[in-house]
């Protein structure tokens, strides 16, 4: 089978590695892809979010599949640009990547298929916002409607900060912010394959959103996961599938709007049962390089089911007992204004400690042809052990190795798991 993926992240990187492991893939193309990924595949400078252009390389290299990694593409109508051209795509069209697009279509398509989630305000002045903070109180969770790369939520005591967050969402053209109840307990990522009508769920997730170790700092997108969940409930998975994902997809079809891709469920562990955050229409990151590195069954077969509307045919993903740990390194500065250009050395020894791979993400090369920092989270180090505090131990043994002036790590990826 031939693949074109889309994406230059840790995410595109580890599926990459899952898609090429597959006996099926015949042939592998990414665009743009990143150094690490063009040691294992054929990359291609193209823009993604351009229909035209990678509808024309699809065809070009006779693609059977293509994988969408990021969500602006989907957004974009990438996807359907796609299926116009008869072109097997994983990933959904514009009008059900929505579901990510906008928080309160969202909510909306939630409240329709009767899938817990939080209370929320959706506001468009500055009056009612103001309103919604007084009437939720705090913690505030304040929420930009649209995209913002991971980095659009502020949860926070101080109302000043709350202020500023939706202040920014509401100055953009167009621009809406919610405001909702807070969700107390853990969070959990699911992601679901989906075909429009099956739904077949991945092993459970957890990610770390802030920059600092104990959660402080600046939401990012994300500084490091682990899989699985020993502490979750048993199950977890089908208590999702039957409440959450399958009412959605289903929902959806109604709507006309066929879900096909991947479902990515961000939910809390709340003391009143699972409740949703916040849904993707792509693999999490960092959550898939975690996943991933645990997935023992092939994954093209897998999602070429998906995208040609046969996964109730298809064989359930298999998993090994192992756990993994995906600790993120980033660039200095991130996430704001981040430092580019420092060089990054010590990859090769990092992967040479047993379990370990490392995912590129924000690299590039120098004129010498030397590995630097191009991007806000640069590199992904992830680790398998036979439990959550081995592969942890193997992760920080790996990233110690590796040296990017004024690199932020932090230091408590699942150890308190």
């Amino acid at each position: 089978m031939k693949i074109l993926l889309l994406g230059s992240g840790a995410r595109e990187h580890a599926l990459a590695r899952a898609l090429v492991a597959d006996p099926a893939t015949t042939e592998l193309v990414v665009v743009p892809g990143n150094p690490g990924i063009a040691e294992i595949a054929t990359t291609f400078k193209a823009d993604p979010s351009s229909a035209s252009d990678v509808t024309a390389l699809a065809a070009e290299m006779g693609a059977e599949l293509v994988v969408v990694g990021p969500e602006a593409p989907l957004v974009a109508g990438v996807a359907d640009a796609l299926r116009e051209a008869g072109i097997p795509v994983f990933g959904p069209g514009a009008k059900a990547a929505r579901l990510e697009g906008s928080k309160a279509f969202a909510k909306e398509v939630m409240a329709a298929a009767g899938v817990p989630t939080a209370e929320a305000a959706v506001c468009s002045t500055f009056a009612e916002f103001d309103a919604a903070l007084d009437r939720f109180g705090a913690p505030h969770v304040v929420k930009d409607d649209g995209l913002a790369a991971g980095k659009g939520v502020v949860v926070t005591s101080d109302r000043n900060e709350a202020l500023a967050h939706g202040l920014a969402c509401l100055a953009r053209e167009g621009g809406r912010v919610l405001v909702e109840d807070y969700l107390d307990g853990p969070e959990i990522s699911l992601f679901c394959v989906c075909d429009g009508a099956t739904v077949v769920p991945l092993a459970p997730a957890q990610d770390y959103k802030r920059l600092g170790d104990g959660d402080a700092g600046p939401n990012t997108g994300g500084m490091g996961s682990y899989s699985p969940l020993t502490w979750a409930p048993q199950d977890l998975t089908e208590q999702v599938v039957t409440t959450i994902a399958q009412p959605v997809v289903d929902e959806m079809a109604r709507r006309g709007a066929t879900f096909i891709g991947l479902l990515y469920c961000g939910l809390a562990l709340t003391g009143q049962g699972l409740r949703v955050v916040e849904f993707n229409v792509r693999f999490g990151d960092p959550e898939t390089q975690a996943v991933l590195a645990r997935l023992t069954s092939p994954l093209a077969g897998l999602l070429h089911a998906a995208a040609t509307g046969r996964l109730h045919e298809a064989p359930a993903p298999t998993w090994s007992d192992d756990a993994a740990v995906d600790v993120v390194l980033a660039a200095p500065g991130y996430p704001g204004e981040v430092d580019r250009g420092g060089r990054i050395t010590g990859v090769g020894q990092a992967q040479a400690v047993p379990g370990v791979h490392v995912l590129h993400a924000g690299t590039g090369r120098d004129y010498r042809g030397r590995l630097i920092a191009t991007g806000g989270r640069v590199l992904s180090v992830v680790a398998t052990g036979q439990s959550v505090a081995a592969a942890r131990a193997r992760a920080y043994e790996a990233i110690g190795l590796i040296h990017l002036d004024g690199a932020q790590v932090r230091t408590d990826i699942a150890a308190d798991r």
